[in-house]
C-alpha cells in the first residue's frame, strides 16, 4: 500500500467535541430571540453553524454546503444577505452544476418560528466569462433579528483540484467544519494555511460510499472575527483557509481507470513539486508547444530593433513592439486560449498569449527571455510548499542580465522593464525553463513619486486662487493611467470631485510624454480662511491638509502592510499674499523617521518677501511591512497629522 502526502502546516489540537461532523444542530428559538452578539455588540452578524463536505463517488467530486446566519444589524451584514456560487465551466461540455439549492429566513413571529423561503425566480444564474458560471440569490423578508439559511450541492466531474474553503470570515463563528472524504485510490495534499487551531480533527481510513476512504475531518469553535483590513492586496491570503489537490492515483492495472473518470490503471504521480509541474506546463499544447512555434513570429519584429546592439535596450524595443500591436483581452491565463496564431491574426488575447508572444519575440531578436509563471493577487499566494498549478494564472517574461533579473509584462501600454501589471506583484514567481524551475522576487523594485503642487495667490478679500497639479511616476502612474482610460468621468469624480469640494476648473488628465501621468485644475475658492479680529488665518497645505489618516486601526494587526510599492509623496504648495501684507506665526521645519528610516516625513517651510513655500516629503521605503510595523506606521502619521495642522497668519502692515 502506497503513503500519501498530507501537508498540514499546524500542530493541531486534540480536544474532545460532543458536537458530531456532518450533524447539524436544530434550528433553535433561543437563536432568533438573540438581540446582539455576546462578546461584542457591535458585530452585524454571527455564523451559527457552516459546513463544507465534499467527497468523490463514481469518479464525480460533491459537494454540499449549510450555512447558517444570524443577522443583527441587517444594514451593516449585507455580506450575508446576497450569496454567489461559483461553477467551473470546462472543455468538452465538463461542466460543475448547483442542485438542491434551498434558502430560508426564519423570524419569530408572536413566539414562534416564521419562515420565509425564496421564491425560485429571486434565484439566478449568469454567466461570468467563458469558463465560470454564477449562481446568485438574495434572502427575502430580513430583519435585525432574522436568521437566513442556504443549503446547495455541486457536482462536479474536476478531481484535481478541490476549490479553497475560507475558515475564518469577517463576522465570529460559532461552528464550522470541514469534510473531505476520497477513496483510497485517490491521494491528495491537504494544504492548511493560517494559524486557527480546529477543535476537533479526525485524519483516518474507513469504510465509505462502499469503499476503502480516507477522510479528512476539521471542526472549530467559536472563531473570532476576521476582519478585513486596510492596506492589505488580498485578506483571504491571510485567514485561516483549507485546500485539497491531488498528487496521485493508483488504480488496479487491469481496471482500465475507474468510475469513468479516464484515469488509465498503475501508479501515476500529478505535480508534486514545481519541477513536476513545469514538465505538465512543457507538455501541454496550451503552452509548452506555444512556445515553440518560432516560424510564425519570424518576420514580425523590424530589423532596426533586431540590430540594437545593447541588450537591454534591445528587450526594451521588444517590449515596447508588442505592447503596440497587441492588445489584452482582460482575461488572466497561464494557458492560452485561442493560441498565438490567433493572436497575430487578430492582434487580440489573454495574458499568456500576450506575454508568450513576446518572450517569442524576444527570442527572434537573439535575446534569451523565459516564462515566468505566478498567480495574481486576486488568485491568492502560491505556496512553494504546496506547489499547484491550478494557482497559476499569469505569464510574464524574464531575462537574466549577467546576473541582474528583469521582468517584462506587454499586457499594458505602462509597463516598463520591471514593472509590470499591479495585478502580478504577488511576492514571487517561478521561471520555468525546459530544464528547471526557479523561484523568484515579484515585487515593485523601484519606489513611486507622487507630486502634489498647488500655486496659489491669497487676495485681500479672504479668497484663494491659483492652480493645482497631482503627477504620479512608476507604479502609481500606471495605476491611475488605465483607471482613467477604463472610465474618464469617474475617475475624476472618484479621485477629485468627491474629494475637493471647492469650485475648480480646466480639469485635465493625461500621460505625459516622460511617461508619468498627471491632472491639473485650476480653483478659485474662500473656503480656505477664516478672518479672525482683522487677520487672514489659513492652513499653508490649504486643501493638501488631511486631518485624519488611514493607519487608524485601534485592534491588533493580523495581517501585513501591503502597498503594492514603496513610494515619496512630495507636497508643495507656495502662496503668494497681496501687497502690503505679511506673514505671521510661520511654523518651523522639522522632520523625523523610523530608527531604520523604513519611514521618513519632512516639513520644509521657506520664505521669501511674500512668498511662503510649505513641501513635505513622506517616504516610505518598501512595498512591504510585515504587520509588528503597523503601531510605527500609526505612530508617525499621528505626528504627520498633528505638524500639517499647523497654520499661518496673514496681516497687514
Amino acid at each position: 500500500m502506497r503513503t500519501y502526502l498530507l501537508i498540514i502546516t499546524l500542530l493541531f489540537s486534540s480536544i474532545v467535541s460532543s458536537q458530531k461532523f456532518l450533524d447539524p444542530p436544530k434550528l433553535d428559538i433561543e437563536d432568533l430571540k438573540l438581540t446582539s452578539y455576546a462578546k461584542n455588540t457591535s458585530e452585524p452578524a454571527e455564523v451559527l453553524y457552516k459546513s463544507y463536505h465534499y467527497y468523490i463517488t463514481e469518479g464525480d467530486l460533491h459537494l454540499d454546503v449549510i450555512s447558517r446566519v444570524k443577522i443583527y444589524k441587517k444594514d451593516d451584514a449585507k455580506k450575508f444577505l446576497e450569496e454567489e456560487i461559483y461553477t467551473y465551466m470546462g472543455k468538452n461540455n465538463n461542466i460543475e452544476k448547483v442542485t438542491s439549492l434551498k434558502v430560508n429566513t426564519y423570524n419569530l413571529e408572536n413566539g414562534k418560528i416564521a419562515t420565509t423561503t425564496v421564491d425560485k425566480n429571486s434565484k439566478y444564474q449568469s454567466k461570468e466569462n467563458k469558463n465560470y458560471s454564477v449562481t446568485k440569490f438574495a434572502f427575502e423578508n430580513v430583519k435585525d433579528g432574522s436568521i437566513v439559511e442556504y443549503k446547495y450541492s455541486v457536482l462536479s466531474p474536476f478531481l484535481y483540484v478541490i476549490p479553497r474553503v475560507m475558515v475564518e470570515d469577517v463576522a465570529p463563528i460559532r461552528y464550522f467544519e470541514y469534510v473531505f472524504d476520497a477513496p483510497k485510490h485517490f491521494g491528495y495534499n491537504i494544504n492548511y494555511k493560517g494559524t486557527l487551531n480546529p477543535q476537533k480533527r479526525d485524519v483516518s481510513e474507513k469504510v465509505l460510499y462502499g469503499t476503502e476512504a480516507r477522510t479528512y475531518r476539521f471542526a472549530y469553535k467559536d472563531i473570532a472575527a476576521y476582519k478585513d483590513e486596510k492596506y492589505v492586496n488580498n485578506i483571504d491570503n491571510y485567514r485561516t483557509s483549507i485546500r485539497a489537490e491531488l498528487n496521485s492515483t493508483d488504480f488496479p492495472i487491469t481496471s482500465n481507470g475507474a468510475y469513468n473518470t479516464g484515469i488509465s490503471g498503475g501508479f501515476k504521480s500529478y505535480g508534486i513539486s514545481w519541477s513536476d509541474i513545469r514538465k505538465q506546463l512543457y507538455e501541454d499544447e496550451n503552452f509548452g508547444d506555444e512556445l515553440k512555434r518560432t516560424n510564425l513570429v519570424k518576420e514580425i519584429l523590424p530589423e532596426d530593433i533586431k540590430s540594437i546592439k545593447d541588450k537591454k535596450e534591445r528587450a526594451a524595443a521588444v517590449l515596447k513592439f508588442a505592447q503596440n500591436k497587441y492588445k489584452w483581452n482582460g482575461e488572466y491565463g497561464a494557458f492560452t486560449d485561442k493560441g498565438i496564431k490567433q493572436l497575430i491574426a487578430t492582434n487580440s488575447g489573454n495574458s499568456a498569449e500576450i506575454n508568450l508572444m513576446l518572450i517569442l519575440l524576444m527570442r527572434s531578436a537573439g535575446l534569451d527571455a523565459e516564462p515566468v509563471l505566478l498567480s495574481t493577487i486576486g488568485r491568492g499566494l502560491l505556496t512553494s510548499y504546496s506547489p499547484s498549478i491550478a494557482m497559476l494564472n499569469y505569464v510574464i517574461a524574464f531575462i537574466d542580465f549577467d546576473g541582474k533579473p528583469v521582468l517584462y509584462d506587454a499586457t499594458s501600454k505602462m509597463t516598463t522593464p520591471n514593472l509590470i501589471r499591479p495585478a502580478a506583484l504577488n511576492y514571487f514567481g517561478f521561471v520555468m525553463t525546459k530544464t528547471d524551475a526557479k523561484q523568484i522576487n515579484i515585487l515593485c523594485p523601484e519606489k513611486s513619486v507622487t507630486y502634489l503642487t498647488v500655486d496659489a495667490k491669497l487676495n485681500a478679500d479672504g479668497t484663494f486662487e491659483g492652480n493645482f497639479s497631482d503627477r504620479d511616476t512608476m507604479l502609481y502612474a500606471m495605476m491611475n493611467s488605465e483607471s482613467y482610460d477604463k472610465d474618464k468621468e469617474t475617475y475624476q469624480k472618484e479621485s477629485y470631485k468627491e474629494r475637493y469640494k471647492f469650485p475648480y476648473t480646466n480639469i485635465k488628465s493625461g500621460t505625459t510624454e516622460k511617461g508619468d501621468f498627471q491632472t491639473s485644475f485650476d480653483f478659485d475658492s474662500d473656503s480656505f480662511v477664516d478672518g479672525i479680529g482683522g487677520k487672514l488665518v489659513f492652513n499653508p497645505l490649504l486643501f493638501l491638509y488631511n486631518k485624519s489618516h488611514e493607519f487608524d486601526q485601534t485592534e491588533e494587526r493580523r495581517s501585513p502592510i501591503e502597498l503594492y510599492t514603496g513610494y515619496d509623496k512630495i507636497k508643495k504648495v507656495t502662496i503668494t499674499l497681496p501687497d502690503g501684507y505679511v506673514f505671521e506665526n510661520v511654523p518651523k521645519s522639522k522632520k523625523f523617521r523610523t530608527e531604520d528610516n523604513a519611514i521618513q516625513y519632512v516639513y520644509k517651510v521657506t520664505q521669501e518677501g511674500n512668498k511662503l513655500t510649505v513641501e513635505t516629503t513622506t517616504t516610505v521605503e518598501d512595498p512591504v511591512y510585515p504587520k509588528e510595523y503597523y503601531p510605527a506606521f500609526k505612530q508617525i502619521f499621528d505626528n504627520i497629522t498633528k505638524l500639517e495642522g499647523q497654520v499661518v497668519t496673514a496681516v497687514k502692515k
